[in-house]
């Protein structure tokens, strides 16, 4: 038998008989099958990612490190910022404080809403970071109110604390100062993606009990500011805005009724006051005038009036117009950049807020001891213009009758009480009157006829 010549010779090989001869290339065999060892299977196929599970989840990562952040940089800038105004007078970084709180405020808005509809965000972390900055205007309140002398140092405390506990909540979710991104780990997040009882014991909270909290301390904080800063003369009550008007007596028999104002308010009450006015008193009336035309615009009432019910001042307070003095200062007296500020104030409530007059108030930057200024123009000008009519006219009248702003009203008593006047009788008026009260009070009506003289 001859052999293949396809097939090579062993001959003088040296692995003849160790090993199979090969085969050529082309070839198969025709019986059996490979060993399992050298069997091919087919490669694993690639599993598409599920997209809406990665992203929702990436989304509870991002938020939440995001809105940390943000609180983060908030308050390291809100304490720099307070930082130098506090000792340096320096107002730098007001506009980017501004920026960066409004942007973190709607940061943590959403974050907040995520906490309702997911218990994934732990709330433990969370509600401070979110609740930190209302609660914080909350706290303020009284501050303001009591202290404001010393609110910059509030401010400061404020900043430092939000400083800390932003610090200490990145300290948690990281277990440590390491500063990583994202800064919370998806492993800090729960595992529920929803969960009705969540859902419906925030609803209830926020609902119940938080939101009526939030309404009942602010109207508490307003009763407060208006009996304190107008030293009793405007007050808040269940029926309305009352005013307090005053009659001081001094042992010659002169006589000065002081008398808060107000720009809107009820019809009855500016009728009231009109036919209570004695016949022989001599009425200083307030109104600044103009007569160099420095105010670009004139503030009028009658939309505010219009969309209350209420009734304008000027319409409707008619008292004995052959008693009425004019003892008011002239524009022209007030600093320049008191003018601007109120041109600006009155474009804005002549035009409403539009794209034109919100550019110009985030273009209007405050000089320094700007509030100090407008406050010396509007109150400690006009009472001292006022004071001095007042002394001229004593000696012309027994009664003298000053129906001016509330605002007025404090520093014109305590320096009349220096001149030997004493109060000598009160009476209440609703100015503006609540219309959800159930029961409606006439704001003419006497409400304590005397009290002890001070």
């Amino acid at each position: 038998m001859q052999p293949d010549p396809k097939i090579p010779s062993l001959k003088n090989s040296p692995q003849a008989g160790s090993v199979p001869p090969l085969l050529p290339a082309s070839e198969t065999p025709m019986t059996g099958a490979p060993p399992p060892s050298v069997t091919a299977s087919p490669p694993p196929q690639p599993q598409k990612p599920n997209r809406n599970s990665w992203s929702l989840g990436q989304m509870f990562v991002i938020l939440p490190s995001l809105c940390l952040g943000l609180f983060l940089a908030d308050a390291t800038i809100s304490l720099l910022d307070d930082s130098l105004i506090l000792f340096f007078d320096i107002h730098v970084l007001t506009v980017i404080r501004g920026i960066l709180f409004l942007i973190s405020t709607l940061m943590a808005m959403v974050i907040y809403g995520l906490m309702g509809l997911t218990p994934m965000i732990p709330k433990r972390l969370f509600l401070p970071l979110t609740l930190f900055n209302p609660a914080a205007g909350l706290v303020g309140v009284p501050f303001l109110i009591y202290c404001y002398d010393q609110i910059q140092q509030v401010a400061w405390v404020i900043s430092l604390g939000q400083v800390i506990l932003g610090l200490y909540i990145l300290y948690r979710v990281q277990g440590g100062f390491k500063f990583r991104w994202p800064l919370v780990a998806e492993n800090r997040l729960g595992v529920r993606r929803f969960s009705w009882r969540n859902l419906s014991v925030f609803l209830l909270v926020n609902v119940f009990v938080l939101l009526p909290a939030i309404v009942i301390y602010l109207v508490c904080g307003a009763a407060l500011a208006v009996d304190h800063f107008s030293e009793g003369f405007v007050a808040l009550r269940p029926e309305g805005l009352t005013v307090q008007v005053r009659k001081y007596v001094r042992n010659d028999g002169k006589t000065i009724r002081l008398v808060p104002m107000s720009h809107i308010g009820e019809p009855d009450f500016y009728r009231t006051l009109s036919q209570s006015f004695p016949t022989n008193a001599i009425i200083l009336m307030e109104g600044v005038t103009d007569d160099r035309n420095l105010l670009t615009n004139r503030i009028v009432y009658k939309r505010m009036a219009t969309s209350l019910g209420l009734a304008e001042q000027q319409k409707e307070f008619k008292p004995n117009p052959d008693k009425l003095v004019r003892a008011d200062v002239d524009v022209e007296q007030f600093a320049t950049n008191t003018i601007d500020f109120l041109n600006l104030i009155m474009l804005v409530h002549s035009r409403g807020v539009n794209a034109e007059t919100l550019s110009k108030l985030m273009e209007y930057s405050q000089p320094p001891h700007f509030e100090e200024q407008l406050i010396d123009d509007l109150l400690t000008k006009r009472n001292r213009r006022l004071l001095a009519e007042i002394d001229a006219r004593l000696s012309q009248s027994e009664n003298i009758i000053v129906p001016w702003g509330a605002a007025h009203m404090p520093g014109i008593a305590r320096e009349i009480q220096k001149s030997g006047f004493r109060v000598d009788e009160t009476r209440n008026y609703v100015a503006i009157r609540f219309r959800s009260a159930g029961k409606k009070i006439k704001s003419g009506r006497k409400e304590s006829d005397r009290e002890a003289p001070k």
